[in-house]
């Protein structure tokens, strides 16, 4: 169960899930990925714009990102970044029990610098930004646990890939960078079922284009789990994948292109 946890610091994290090189090239592919959060956005209404400010709390290099909308397996359980609400000064986040949405889960709301406890594992919410909620394993055991390399960098499927997928591990990561465009290049992610595969594990898909309204929605699946699920995106919004970011620099009709922002 998510509960708060009083009894542990505050530290300061970040991290990254997820997976290795991409195959998709910068015009997306083809097929796609269901999620399994139920979907809410709706195409037909003008989306309301998230007030900001886009992060509060700081995140240092150790912890775990937890994207917008996806899950995260962690040691003893596993946790989703279920909403996100700003009001021009602060942001909390609401967090759900469990990598995979299930009805009946518990769910709190959250600040940066509280305390909590996942699955009986305690962790600090250091960072919660628009497109991610930072969290910091208390444990050392924890912290070892998740930078763990795995026996692969090849996807096996399913939860076997949980160490290529839910990990903070530098291989990893940084095999998941380079799979991106290099710092400023912009990738195109087609509309209609494009999806952007990696070796890993990871898939990443355009789940709607809203001309009309100037919002998309990006999805994420890794080892079997709906990673990220970014509604309402516009231009100038930042998304992460992998630990890598973008600024959504583009929508079109039958695509979303985004510009990676970080090295």
């Amino acid at each position: 169960m998510l509960r708060p946890a009083s009894k542990y610091g505050i530290a300061g994290a970040v991290t990254a899930l997820l997976a290795l090189t991409g195959c998709g090239s910068s015009s997306g592919g083809s097929g796609g990925d269901p999620t399994d959060a139920p979907t809410t956005a709706t195409t037909t209404q003008a989306a309301a714009k998230d007030k900001g400010p886009v992060c509060v709390g700081e995140a240092p290099a150790d912890g775990v990102h937890v994207l917008r909308g996806g899950g995260f397996r962690l040691p003893g359980g596993g946790v989703q970044y279920a909403a996100a609400t700003a009001d021009g000064t602060t942001r909390t986040a609401t967090l759900r029990d469990g990598a995979k949405y299930e009805d009946g889960q518990k769910q709190q709301s959250v600040k940066a610098g509280q305390r909590i406890t996942v699955g009986g594992h305690a962790y600090t919410v250091s960072q919660i930004c628009s497109y991610r909620v930072v969290l910091e394993p208390q444990d050392a055991k924890d912290k070892a646990t998740l930078a763990a390399a795995p026996k692969s960098l090849a996807s096996q499927g399913g939860e076997a890939d949980n160490g290529l997928c839910f990990t903070t591990n530098p291989e990893v990561l940084a095999a998941a960078s380079k799979g991106f465009p290099a710092r400023g290049e912009t990738q195109s992610l087609l509309d209609n079922g494009g999806v952007w595969k990696f070796p890993t594990g990871l898939s990443i898909t355009v789940s709607y284009v809203d001309t009309d309204t100037g919002t998309a929605g990006l999805g994420a699946n890794c080892a079997a789990i709906a990673v990220a699920d970014y509604k309402d995106v516009r231009v100038g919004d930042t998304v992460e994948f992998a630990g890598v970011r973008f600024e959504i620099s583009e929508l079109t009709d039958d695509a979303v292109r985004m510009t990676r922002t970080s090295a």
